[in-house]
């Protein structure tokens, strides 16, 4: 049951995030800029709160949920160019989720004039963390790999092909060489499909954990504020971003192969981390300091290290497999629908860093 070390992971990172934040956003009042214009109403702000909830658990929910179902739509399963197609505009919407919000927003809360000069504005400490993450990601990602593999291979018992082979009994082995190789080629060829669907696996888990670490600070920000005119725009966006997003991850849930359970858990997980961040920061609103210096330290640093995981899982775990694979390289025409998709959904998603 090894994969399921990393949804454990995910649960501990998420209950520690929501013990620890309390404290680390009540250290400080200060640099708090809030202004007082006619947008800002507690009173007003909550039932919009309580509508992002619902809307973005019932988006997040038919995002991830309907790659899943794609038994009964022919059209988007795995082995068809629809699907791909789709999980083109998906990772667009992931790799510019990574690029024009998260990471933007890391730089904004590290650079900050609420911060101290030293060390803040001495060193970039936003392309730093994104770089360790993309770099530990991958550790984690090859790592997780390797383990599985091999653990695969350990269960497969080694077929002898060094028998001695008594003389009377040569002709039946020659003619029986034949069967042999279809059936070591059979073996090599599962062995394959094995790899590749504990590379899904991970992919999945990896992705997930990025998405989780994102959604619920995107979630605290929204739930904390009490400008109305923001948060109604960002309703909006949010609702797209992970009806797209969930459909990327799901995408990779189903070539994952998960039974039903382990797909209720992610779908569970991926569907609940947004909203749950959203309910955080209601309850966190009076002590959470938006500017505050720690609150901007311990935000930033969190998207930084977001930003550096989606746009790695992004680039290489979907897109560059994809388009590197043997369906994509086989078919000029389907590159090109696959790349038309990329930037609709990179463009799309870049649109909306206009109101989030």
């Amino acid at each position: 049951m090894a994969t399921t070390k990393p949804l454990k992971l995910v649960t501990i990172f998420v209950l520690l995030f929501s013990i620890f934040t309390p404290e680390a956003y009540s250290q400080s009042n200060d640099c708090n800029t809030e202004s007082n214009n006619g947008c800002n109403d507690k009173k007003a702000a909550l039932p919009l709160k309580i509508i992002a909830i619902v809307s973005i658990l019932v988006t997040s929910m038919i995002g991830v949920s309907l790659p899943l179902f794609s038994k009964r739509v022919p059209a988007l399963q795995p082995d068809r160019n629809l699907f791909v197609i789709v999980k083109s505009f998906a990772a667009g919407i992931i790799l510019a989720t990574g690029f024009m919000h998260v990471l933007p927003d890391s730089f904004d809360m590290l650079w900050s004039d609420c911060l101290k000069e030293n060390p803040w504005h001495k060193f970039p400490f936003t392309g730093f963390v994104a770089m360790l993450s993309a770099i530990i990601t991958l550790m984690v990602d090859s790592m997780a790999t390797s383990i599985y593999s091999n653990k695969c291979k350990a269960g497969v018992t080694p077929h002898q092909t060094s028998e001695v082979v008594p003389e009377g009994d040569q002709e039946m082995a020659v003619a029986g060489t034949g069967h042999f190789h279809a059936h070591h080629h059979g073996l090599v060829k599962e062995e394959g499909v094995q790899t590749q669907l504990l590379r899904y696996r991970v992919v999945a888990m990896v992705l997930e954990l990025g998405i989780v670490v994102h959604s619920v600070v995107i979630g605290l920000s929204l739930g904390a504020s009490n400008n109305t005119c923001s948060i109604k725009g960002l309703i909006a966006a949010l609702c797209f971003h992970q009806m797209f997003e969930g459909m990327g991850l799901g995408g990779c849930i189903l070539q994952a192969e998960y039974k039903r359970l382990k797909k209720a858990i992610m779908v569970f997980f991926f569907s609940v981390t947004t909203p749950f961040g959203i309910a955080l920061g209601i309850a966190l609103s009076s002590t959470y300091k938006e500017n505050s210096p720690s609150a901007l330290i311990t935000v930033g640093l969190l998207n930084a290290s977001s930003a550096g995981l989606l746009i790695y899982m992004a680039l290489v775990d979907l897109l560059s497999a994809d388009f590197m694979g043997p369906k994509l390289q086989g078919s000029i025409s389907l590159q090109i629908k696959s790349y038309i998709a990329v930037l609709l959904g990179a463009g799309g998603m870049s649109l909306m860093a206009k109101w989030t």
